[in-house]
């Protein structure tokens, strides 16, 4: 999925609503970027893990968003149903 994928579909932007669409089973992927904090990567990593999310990590924040259309970077973003 490239930038202009990721720009049309409907999505849900930041850690916290990313983990609630991950825990919903809302989730059909999510985009963590490169060059967010290890931390912060490790553990959205591990919850997509648990319930079998496919991660997304080569993007940077500013890439992804500029995909999702905000004017600060986005460290993390989730494609939803």
């Amino acid at each position: 999925m490239d930038i202009s994928e990721i720009s049309a579909a409907k999505k849900v932007v930041g850690l916290n609503q990313t983990k609630k669409a991950v825990n919903n089973g809302k989730a059909k992927k999510v985009f963590a970027a490169k060059d967010a904090d290890e931390q912060f990567l490790l553990q959205i990593k591990r919850l997509c893990e648990s319930k079998s999310v496919p991660v997304d990590g080569t993007l940077t924040m500013e890439q992804l968003g500029s995909a999702c259309k905000i004017d600060v970077g986005c460290a993390v973003c989730a494609i939803i149903d």
